[in-house]
């Protein structure tokens, strides 16, 4: 009987594609009025005129979506390395931070899509309040991690820069 070592760091892609989602993120921040005023232009029955900036809006969305989907794959297939853990509580706070984190990269796109596409007001709602849950997990994992940075000095961070495996 085999078994499959433990994984010990990150694959080189699932590395690129974490690095990648941060901009991704932080664009659909930066390019939010232009989708806002686009929504406001459709409710108000004026029609969709052409904005690069509501474009650009779209496919950050699209392309989370996408690069959450494979980093979940990834992960189901090679699997992850153990979480480094301070305390329990830590640990678990970690654990809740990444399951919301990877929830939203998921329902973000797909309730603006819903919304965007279908014209569905609650779906507009509720991705609105979804953003705000996104940022403050963000800000919750950022911390997370410079705290294992800085206080901890146990490497997590460096798991993330540097593949292994």
């Amino acid at each position: 009987m085999s078994t499959t070592p433990a994984v010990t760091g990150y694959s080189r892609l699932q590395i690129i594609l974490h690095w990648l989602v941060f901009p991704l993120i932080a664009q659909q921040y930066i390019f939010k009025d232009a989708m806002s005023a686009a929504w406001d232009r459709l409710a108000e029955g004026l029609g969709a005129t052409f904005d690069p900036l509501v474009l650009a809006h779209v496919a950050g969305g699209a392309l989370i979506l996408i690069f959450a989907l494979w980093r979940l794959m990834l992960r189901a297939r090679r699997g992850v390395p153990p979480a480094i853990e301070a305390t329990k509580v830590q640990g678990i706070v970690a654990k809740l931070t990444h399951v919301g984190l990877y929830a939203l990269m998921i329902l973000m796109p797909v309730s603006g899509a819903v919304a965007w596409i279908g014209g569905v007001e609650a779906a507009a709602q509720g991705h609105n309040v979804m953003k705000i849950i996104l940022l403050a997990l963000l800000a919750l994992h950022i911390v997370g991690a410079l705290y294992h940075q800085v206080v901890l000095r146990d490497g997590t961070l460096a798991r993330m820069r540097r593949a292994q495996g």
